[in-house]
């Protein structure tokens, strides 16, 4: 058992819960002292009635003391199961807190793209956030269970030293029993962690709208479900393995502790028997042997709770005080507003040592103020090399230069808040539509605590979804900007009528991504990775021709597989197996006849009457494709 871990395990319950665990420690001590109190009173008082002739004020008062241990044993219970309660809900907010600002963190993406990671994270987030106030509870429960031990052990001894040994050995193999299954329980929920995340994946393959569509045409529901059930069966058996060997050690413990019970009772009789103890003194005997046994057993049970919250709680620790995935200056240089540009300086570049080089000695500059666009087939690099401008990686070798500067030198926050980006891949949250655009700069969002609702400004947000086309279509919604864009959640304003969540189109979405990316007003760069890869020809012309007049003046890098809409970039880049084969205008990369041309010629082929000559050139070509 980790003393470090204990020890922020308790500091953290203490932040979220001072007054309620300073109430749980007085009525865990309360609780542990009044079995005690109960067993002396009863013998004192079996002892004024076995004496005979015996007056009502003699036992008035032990019987009066007595009821009111009683009473306070009966409501005891119920504070404690109200303490419990509310503590554990104030610790785990806490924790969970922590937890995920730690995530917030971390700078990069490759913790979040590695299965370790991943299942540690899937442990600390189920078990490690409550593994606190587990351990809470459980010390308590061992302090609770050691005061009425200490105080039937100290009658035992006075009853007879050979009583008190007898309990407290009998109680040895019981806890190295309990300590070894509680390692085991550990070590298999880590080790059924990955399990639990493929369960959880398959789960929302059946029932996930995007994917409904798919899984019912293709029949793929039963395959889906049996991989499923095979996850759960494996860590029901890792379950079943450990609750078998606890349920034989256990008994056997139960049988060892029966044995103890029934030896000790006889042997308290038979000096009843012989006048050396009282009737009061058996019955004493009957109450300590009773309640040491029980509150060893209690005691014992909670250290192993106490053992196997701290080692998840590890798992925990390990994310929270993990340091960033990619190294930060102890004094960052803040981010300053481009001035000159950015720069890829000799940048090579491998997601692992034993992968493949993505980008091999890239040099590159973004001028400022200018469009750059960039081309290549599919795993050419370019989405890699921008993860490598967003500094959600670093390069293997190389740098990337922000005005000269090291973007490793920079605050990765600052340098963040100056870029801005419009993804292939963009997420479509599910969340109210003014959310969806409001995320791309949060300053324009806030949240009503009491009602749940999300605010937002509404001035910033309509005016990116009108550049980005959307503004019509969101304003038309049931609840126009309010609306949610899921059919899986609804509102507390939707409770009543649930059915004004809407779906968007996969074009509505698109155009609400660009809208997303263009909120914060002119930043220092933005990115367009195929921004319009959902469009239709009409939607596509319409929005590049909005973005053209949007990104005038900014520092750009636009990407298209669509070469029509990157021929008025002012410098076109063609990356091609990690490198830059090809650079400059789109008339001088066609008059070079080279990759560019013979993709720009194979797309623009679409567009003409079959057998036509397509091999032409800049001013013959250009005014075919779209």
């Amino acid at each position: 058992m980790s003393f470090r871990a204990l020890t922020r395990a308790l500091a953290l319950a203490r932040s979220a819960a001072p007054g309620q665990i300073a109430a749980y420690v007085l009525l865990a001590v309360l609780g542990g002292l009044s079995p005690l109190a109960a067993a002396w009173l009863t013998k004192l008082l079996i002892d004024r009635l076995a004496a005979g002739q015996v007056r009502w004020l003699d036992v008035a008062g032990p019987a009066a003391a007595l009821a009111a241990v009683g009473i306070a044993g009966s409501l005891t219970p119920h504070a404690v199961r109200y303490l419990r309660a509310e503590s554990n809900r104030r610790v785990k907010l806490l924790a969970t807190s922590r937890i995920y600002a730690a995530a917030d963190r971390i700078v990069g993406l490759r913790p979040f793209e590695d299965p370790t990671f991943q299942d540690r994270l899937q442990i600390a987030r189920t078990s490690g956030v409550g593994s606190p106030w587990m351990a809470v509870e459980g010390g308590l429960g061992v302090v609770q269970g050691a005061f009425t031990v200490a105080g039937f052990a100290g009658t035992l001894l006075l009853l007879g030293p050979w009583m008190a040994a007898a309990v407290l050995l009998a109680a040895v193999p019981a806890v190295l029993a309990e300590l070894a299954l509680s390692r085991r329980r550990a070590a298999m929920i880590a080790e059924t962690g990955q399990a639990e995340r493929r369960e959880i994946f398959y789960a929302n393959l059946l029932v996930n709208p995007q994917a409904a569509k798919e899984v019912r045409l293709f029949g793929a529901g039963p395959y889906l479900w049996r991989r499923m059930a095979a996850e759960i069966r494996l860590i029901h058996a890792a379950g079943r393995g450990v609750d078998r060997r606890e349920l034989a050690l256990q008994g056997t413990l139960a049988v060892l502790a029966a044995v103890v019970a029934g030896a000790l009772l006889l042997a308290a009789v038979r000096s009843a028997a012989s006048g050396t103890l009282t009737v009061g003194d058996v019955a004493l005997v009957v109450a300590a042997v009773a309640a040491v046994q029980s509150a060893l057993a209690g005691a014992v049970a909670e250290g192993v709770s106490v053992h196997q919250a701290l080692l998840l709680f590890g798992h925990y620790l390990a994310v929270v005080d993990a340091g960033p995935d990619l190294p930060v200056r102890p004094a960052p240089l803040p981010a300053r507003p481009l001035r000159r540009g950015l720069e890829l300086r000799d940048v090579w570049f491998r997601y692992a040592d034993d992968q493949p080089w993505v980008l091999r000695g890239v040099n590159l500059v973004l001028p400022h103020g200018r469009t750059t666009a960039l081309v290549g087939l599919n795993g050419a690099g370019k989405t890699t090399l921008v993860k490598l401008l967003c500094r959600l990686y670093d390069p293997t070798r190389g740098a990337v230069l922000w005005d000269g500067v090291d973007l490793r030198d920079l605050d990765p926050a600052g340098l963040r808040r100056r870029i801005r980006a419009v993804f292939q891949d963009a997420v479509a949250y599910e969340l109210t539509a003014g959310e969806n655009i409001g995320l791309g700069d949060v300053t324009a969002l806030s949240h009503d605590e009491p009602s749940g609702r999300a605010l937002f400004e509404r001035a910033p947000i309509e005016a990116a979804a009108r550049q980005a086309g959307v503004h019509d279509v969101l304003a038309g919604l049931p609840r126009g900007y309010d609306t949610m864009l899921t059919r899986m959640f609804f509102s507390e304003a939707d409770r009543a009528d649930p059915d004004t969540g809407v779906v968007l189109s996969g074009g509505q979405w698109q155009r609400l991504s660009i809208a997303r990316g263009l909120v914060l007003d002119r930043p220092d760069l933005l990115v367009l990775d195929e921004p319009s890869s959902a469009l239709d020809a009409e939607a596509e012309h319409e929005v590049h021709a909005r973005l053209r007049e949007h990104r005038r003046g900014l520092t750009s890098l636009l990407i298209s597989h669509r070469l029509g809409a990157v021929r008025e970039a002012d410098t076109i880049v063609v990356l091609s197996d990690g490198r830059v084969v090809e650079r400059g205008g789109h008339d001088r990369l066609m008059a070079l006849g080279g990759a560019y041309a013979r993709l720009f010629d194979l797309q623009a082929a679409g567009y003409r009457p079959a057998g036509t000559d397509f091999a032409r050139r800049a001013g013959d070509t250009t005014e075919d494709v779209a």
